[in-house]
């Protein structure tokens, strides 16, 4: 039995750390250019380059696409012909069938449990399997093959960037036409369109988001304007959430555990968000990290103060050895 989760990046790794098949680079070059998602080499970060590049070239009119349930939609009949183009042993091709066969515990966000998959499932790759995300690219690389082979990108002046399920067509005005396609073409391959979020934004006057990051128009010095890339608000919220989690009031953690773990995310949430226009998330996240470490130690301390003069900014983030994203070099190194 599986236990279900996320499928993430650590998937490439750990099915070749568990024998099963591995798609070295030589080995992917039927995986379209396209393709960012759980594949070495590749990372969301050179997605999100790539998609600002096409905005900057001109490619404005964008297709937001967002897909219902990908992973539990995939047909276990399809996804066994597209396995069965790239392995021809017949032993490993069972196992595979019969591994999406398997059983998966999930929890709810009550805390409940219940079993999904099994014989009688007919669609679907458990999100706590190791192969999962390899199974899940080949799957999408049917659209996104389709989408060059039959010269879309041409007949759409297009660009198609994708991350798992995640992805945007940014074009030069066909953005309508664009969708249309899509919307077609998932239905032929049993997917579909989560309508109710896929939106069509012209990046010159709107926003739109992917894969963390907000891109859309910003103003420099002067007013002159642009297209950018910085972090999302929900990105910058979400960060805040993990960061209130972890400096609740009651947590009776060691200090040292606690520091240790708030600067591993804010140096892993740092790193992701190091490109475009980050400077203001940055700021926000700062902020929000001395204030609430400063009143985690007040109340641990019991100060009967606001405690900015015992914590104040330079204790913080120089005696105390938290990690300050706009200068990251003045924490101890925990």
């Amino acid at each position: 039995m599986l236990t279900g989760h996320k499928a993430g990046n650590g998937g490439y790794s750990q099915a070749c750390a568990y024998g099963l098949p591995r798609f070295r680079s030589t080995q992917q070059a039927d995986f379209a250019e396209s393709a960012y998602g759980y594949r070495p080499g590749r990372s969301a970060q050179t997605a999100v380059e790539r998609v600002q590049t096409a905005l900057r070239s001109g490619y404005t009119d964008v297709v937001d696409a967002d897909l219902t349930k990908y992973f539990d939609s995939i047909p276990h009949d399809q996804l066994m012909k597209s396995v069965a183009r790239r392995i021809s042993d017949a032993k490993m091709l069972r196992l595979i069938k019969a591994w999406l066969k398997a059983p998966v515990e999930e929890t709810d966000q009550h805390g409940g449990r219940r079993l999904t998959g099994g014989k009688g499932s007919r669609r679907g790759t458990p999100q706590g399997g190791v192969i999962s995300p390899l199974l899940a690219n080949i799957y999408m690389n049917r659209l996104l093959r389709v989408f060059l082979e039959r010269g879309k990108d041409r007949e759409f002046a297009a660009r198609l960037v994708a991350y798992a399920d995640d992805f945007v067509i940014l074009s030069r005005g066909r953005a309508q036409a664009s969708l249309a396609w899509v919307r077609r073409t998932l239905a032929a391959i049993g997917l579909s369109l989560n309508e109710t979020k896929t939106c069509i934004r012209d990046a010159r006057r709107e926003h739109f988001d992917f894969l963390g990051y907000t891109f859309g128009p910003a103003y420099g010095k002067g007013g002159r304007k642009y297209l950018a890339a910085k972090p999302s608000k929900k990105a910058v919220l979400r960060v805040k959430k993990n960061i209130r989690k972890l400096l609740w009031r009651g947590n009776p953690a060691p200090w040292q555990e606690i520091r240790c773990r708030l600067n591993q995310m804010l140096r892993g949430w740092g790193n992701y968000f190091r490109y475009g226009r980050y400077e203001r998330a940055y700021w926000t996240v700062d902020q929000y990290v001395y204030q609430r470490t400063r009143a985690f130690l007040r109340r641990r301390h019991k100060l009967p103060t606001r405690g900015t003069r015992q914590f104040n900014w330079t204790t913080i983030h120089s005696r105390l050895g938290i990690v300050s994203l706009r200068q990251p070099s003045v924490a101890a190194q925990s």
